[in-house]
């Protein structure tokens, strides 16, 4: 689903998507020019993957990333940031917003779909810029206090959910641990219900405010 102010970016965005490339096809189910549409949509169509500017008239998209990331019943769905934006107010408040991605606009048609297919199988997006941009945040920020609902964990969902705060995937996660792919969703999914996260970018989230992604 494609959520921006400007109707020519979103046409040229579908016909970037929707070409055949050889890949896994991409679909766009649905289409808003403002965040408070673009969360009624979602809450409609159910997208794997949702692409959201940050500035547009209305609800802005990090207030509608967060409303998505709200609702329990749309935890399922992947939000990437698609904008021009790339200072730091713009950046880490998607991403504490609970955004799975920040994406600049001048990237390129291949490195676009192939986000939004890591995006709808659960993996972590960044442009190479933001990326480090947030690790430079990171490192110069004081050293964080664990998170005290870390104490509900195993060893091993401690495992995992350090792997994920690293941006592995769950094969990755299953190659590296010894694990099924099955067993490693079984992990993400605890998870999810001991840490009361919507969702596995919220899981991340969690895992950096405690330091576990150092």
């Amino acid at each position: 689903m494609l959520v921006d102010d400007q109707s020519l970016v979103r046409v040229g965005i579908a016909a970037l998507l929707t070409g055949d490339d050889g890949g896994r096809p991409i679909a766009v189910v649905g289409e808003a020019s403002e965040g408070g549409d673009g969360v009624a949509v979602v809450r409609r169509e159910r997208p794997d993957v949702v692409l959201m500017d940050i500035r547009m008239p209305g609800t802005d998209g990090i207030t509608a990333t967060r409303r998505i990331r709200a609702d329990p019943d749309l935890g399922g769905v992947a939000v990437l940031i698609l904008t021009t934006f790339d200072t730091d107010p713009e950046v880490l408040g998607a991403l504490r917003a609970g955004a799975d991605g920040y994406l600049l606009k001048d990237t390129t048609p291949r490195r676009l779909r192939a986000a939004v297919r890591d995006a709808a199988e659960g993996r972590p997006v960044l442009s190479p810029d933001i990326a480090r941009q947030v690790m430079a945040h990171a490192a110069a920020a004081p050293v964080p206090e664990p998170d005290p609902r870390l104490g509900r964990l195993t060893a091993r969902e401690r495992e995992v959910l350090t792997a994920l705060a690293h941006g592995e995937d769950n094969a990755t996660i299953a190659r590296r641990l010894h694990l099924s792919p099955e067993t490693v969703r079984t992990y993400v999914s605890r998870l999810l219900t001991k840490l009361d996260a919507g969702s596995r970018a919220r899981l991340v989230a969690i895992a950096h405010s405690s330091g576990l992604g150092r």
